[in-house]
C-alpha cells in the first residue's frame, strides 16, 4: 500500500497524499474481497469433488455394497468438518509454531485474523476430506462400519493436518514458503499436494487394505486374479467428470488468491498463473486418458472406460504438485508417465494379492509419487520465482536447476510414506486386532447394504405389489 500512495501522490494535486492513501486502501479493500470470493469459490469446487467421490466408488463396487459406501463418503465430510474444525486447522496452520505441528487457532479461535480468515479454513477442510475420501475406497466392500468413523476421525484431525504443516505452513519444516534455508536449501514445491493429499490417503487406504485382506473372490484358490467389477459403469463416469470439475479448484485454488501482479502495470499476473495452471492440469489430465486407452487396449484388446476413468485421474493426482510451475508441454510428459505408473502398479498389485475395489492406493499413491518426482525435474524457474517469490529459488533437475530440489522431494516420499505408515498403519492393526476392521463372511457375501444399512440401494420392484403377491400364493 505505501508503494501504491507513493507511486499516486504526485500525479494528485493539493492533499495529495491524504488523497493517495485514501485511494490506495479502498484498492486494498476491493483486492481482498476478490481474493476472498476466489477462494470461497474454490473452496466449492474442491468441495464438489466429494459427489464426484462418492459416485466413482458407488459405481466401482458391487451393488450390494452401494449403499455403504456412498453413506462412508457423506460422513468423511461431515466427520472431517468437525474434526477438522477443532483440531485439524489448528495442528496445520496454527503458527507462530515449531516445525512439525501447529499450535493456535484450535477451534478457530482467533479467527478472522491478518493471516487468515474463514474462507481459509473452508478451502482445507475440502482438502482433508479429500484424503480421507481416497482411503475409503480401498478399504471398500468388506470394512465394519465403525472402522470408517475412527480411520476418517484420526486421518482429519491429525495424520493430514501434521504432513500439510511440515509442507504448507509458513513455518513447516520443509516448507517451500520458508524464508531461510533449511532443506537443501530448497524446500518442497507440492503446490496442490500430490504427497500431501493424494500420498497420503493413498497410503492410508494401503495400509487399510493389506492388513483386512482382499475381498472374498478376488483370487482364486490358485491365485490367479478374478475381476470383481463394479456395477455401474454410468457412476463411474459421472463421478470422473465431478472430480474433473472440482479439480479446476483444487489446483488453480491453491494460489489463494487471484488479483496480484507479477509486473506492475503490465497485463500479466497471477489470473494468468491461475489460467496456466489450470491448463498444465487439464493436459496432463487428457493425455493420462489418452495413454491408458491405447496402453489398456495393446495390453488386454479392450476399450475400457473405467480404466480411461482411472488414468485421467491418474494425471490429474501426478500434476498436482507441479502444475503451477511447469510449462504446459511438461504437463503432458507428467500425464504419459502418470498412466503407465498406474499400469505397473495395477500389475504389481495383482501378482502380490493386492485388492483395492478403486485402485485409490495405485492411483493416487503411485501416482502421486510421480507427480512429487516430476516437479522436481521440470519446474521452471521464471514460474517459481513467480509462485514462491520468498523463497530461496531452487526449479527442475531437467531445467537446470541442479539436484537439490530432487533431494528435497525424495526426502518428502519418505517422510510421508513413514509418517502415514506408523500411524494409520498403526491404527489399522489394532482395529484389526480388537476385531473391529473386517466384517464376517457372511455379511461380506450377502452385501452390506442388506446386513448392515436396513435394505439394497436399488429396489426393483414395487414392495406393495411384492407383498400383495406372497399372501396370493
Amino acid at each position: 500500500m505505501a508503494t501504491c500512495s507513493a507511486d499516486l501522490a504526485p500525479l494528485l494535486g493539493p492533499n495529495a497524499t491524504a488523497a493517495a492513501d485514501y485511494i490506495c486502501n479502498k484498492f486494498s479493500d476491493t483486492s481482498f474481497a476478490v481474493d476472498n470470493t476466489y477462494l470461497l469459490f474454490s473452496a466449492y469446487l474442491v468441495f464438489s469433488m466429494q459427489l464426484g467421490f462418492a459416485m466413482l466408488c458407488a459405481g466401482s463396487v458391487r451393488a450390494k455394497n452401494t449403499m455403504n459406501i456412498m453413506l462412508t463418503n457423506v460422513l468423511d465430510a461431515a466427520i472431517g468438518g468437525l474434526f477438522y474444525y477443532l483440531f485439524g486447522f489448528a495442528f496445520a496452520f496454527g503458527s507462530p509454531s515449531n516445525g512439525f505441528i501447529g499450535r493456535h487457532h484450535f477451534a478457530l479461535r482467533s479467527v478472522p485474523s491478518s493471516s487468515f480468515d474463514y474462507s481459509n479454513f473452508l478451502y482445507q477442510w475440502a482438502f482433508a476430506i479429500a484424503a480421507a475420501g481416497i482411503t475409503s475406497g480401498s478399504i471398500a466392500e468388506r470394512t465394519q462400519f465403525v472402522s470408517y468413523l475412527i480411520y476418517s476421525s484420526f486421518l482429519t484431525g491429525f495424520v493430514y493436518p501434521v504432513v500439510s504443516h511440515w509442507f504448507w505452513a509458513t513455518d513447516g519444516w520443509a516448507s517451500a514458503l520458508r524464508t531461510d534455508d533449511f532443506l537443501f536449501g530448497s524446500g518442497v514445491i507440492d503446490f496442490a499436494g500430490s504427497g500431501v493429499v493424494h500420498l497420503v490417503g493413498g497410503v492410508a487406504g494401503l495400509w487399510g487394505a493389506l492388513i483386512e485382506g482382499p475381498r472374498i473372490g478376488r483370487f482364486d484358490h490358485s491365485g490367479r486374479s478374478v475381476a470383481l467389477r463394479g456395477h455401474s459403469a454410468t457412476l463411474v463416469v459421472i463421478g470422473t467428470f465431478m472430480l474433473w470439475f472440482g479439480w479446476y479448484g483444487f489446483n488453480p485454488g491453491s494460489f489463494n488468491k487471484i488479483s496480484s501482479f507479477y509486473t506492475s502495470g503490465n497485463y500479466y499476473g497471477q489470473w494468468s498463473a491461475v489460467g496456466r495452471t489450470a491448463v498444465t492440469t487439464t493436459l496432463a489430465g487428457c493425455t493420462a486418458a489418452l495413454t491408458t486407452l491405447f496402453g489398456k487396449r495393446i495390453l488386454t484388446g479392450h476399450w475400457n472406460v473405467t480404466d480411461v476413468c482411472n488414468g485421467l485421474l491418474g494425471g490429474f493426482a501426478a500434476i498436482t504438485a507441479g502444475c503451477s510451475v511447469v510449462e504446459p508441454w511438461a504437463a503432458i510428459i507428467c500425464g504419459f508417465v502418470a498412466a503407465w505408473v498406474l499400469i505397473s502398479c495395477n500389475k504389481l498389485a495383482e501378482k502380490v494379492k493386492f485388492d483395492d475395489p478403486l485402485e485409490a492406493a495405485q492411483l493416487h499413491g503411485g501416482c502421486g509419487a510421480w507427480g512429487i518426482i516430476f516437479t522436481a525435474l521440470f519446474a521452471s524457474e521464471k514460474y517459481v520465482r513467480e509462485v514462491y517469490p520468498s523463497r530461496p529459488v531452487r526449479y527442475g533437475l531437467f531445467m537446470g536447476g541442479g539436484g537439490r530440489l530432487l533431494a528435497a522431494h525424495i526426502i518428502q516420499i519418505l517422510v510421508i510414506v513413514g509418517w502415514v505408515s506408523v500411524t494409520m498403519g498403526t491404527l489399522f492393526y489394532f482395529l484389526h486386532k480388537f476385531g473391529l476392521l473386517r466384517i464376517s463372511a457372511d455379511d461380506e457375501m450377502a452385501g452390506m447394504d442388506l446386513t448392515r444399512h436396513g435394505g439394497l440401494a436399488y429396489v426393483y420392484h414395487d414392495e406393495d405389489e411384492s407383498q400383495k403377491q406372497g399372501t396370493q400364493m
